[in-house]
């Protein structure tokens, strides 16, 4: 594959986002954030492999800034602690991993964004199951497939790929999306 076709496939990826993806859906999901944060609430963010850098990156973003120099929020990324993650995985399973730093962190009217291109990482889902367990709203980042992260998000931002590398594109475009608005309705 040449440098053009697959810059053109990407494109094309992103371009059925914008067609598959609409501007409530992504108005609601904002809406919920900036109003836990606004609240005082955090912001927890998970993903594996890719998706735990995505995972930082959003949390990075929010909280020291994105485009605006403003105070900071509440946004935190379950993937950095590694002797968190490490202690956890090792004693207690990897696929609690995300979900006993949400019942350490998470809250009542807290938010929890989890990205799996599958929709179907066993630790994010449990995260969520969590999440709903203590009251708070979920965000879930997805490709084509969905999993079971659909059924269990509050707010569902699939893109419509199989194909991972492309799918977490996708999520870098609307993510940084996701961030300038939460920062815009934050200053």
């Amino acid at each position: 594959m040449t440098l053009e076709a697959y810059l053109a496939e990407s494109a094309a990826v992103i371009r059925a986002a914008a067609e598959a993806i609409s501007q409530s859906q992504i108005d609601a999901a904002v809406g919920t954030v900036v109003s836990a944060l606004k609240a005082g609430k955090p912001l927890l963010v998970c993903g594996n492999g890719g998706s735990a850098a995505d995972a930082e990156h959003i949390a990075g973003e929010l909280a020291v800034r994105f485009l605006h120099n403003r105070r900071a929020l509440k946004a935190y990324c379950l993937t950095s602690n590694p002797a968190l993650v490490t202690a956890c995985a090792n004693d207690l399973g990897f696929e609690t991993v995300f979900a006993r730093q949400v019942e350490a962190y998470g809250e009542r009217g807290a938010v929890l964004i989890g990205l799996s291109t599958s929709g179907t990482s066993a630790n994010v889902v449990a995260a969520f199951f969590m999440a709903r367990s203590l009251g708070m709203k979920t965000i879930a980042f997805t490709g084509d497939a969905r999993g079971p992260l659909s059924e269990l998000a509050d707010h569902l931002i699939a893109v419509p790929s199989a194909h991972t590398p492309l799918i977490q594109q996708a999520h870098l475009c609307l993510y940084h999306y996701l961030c300038m608005k939460i920062e815009e309705q934050t200053l």
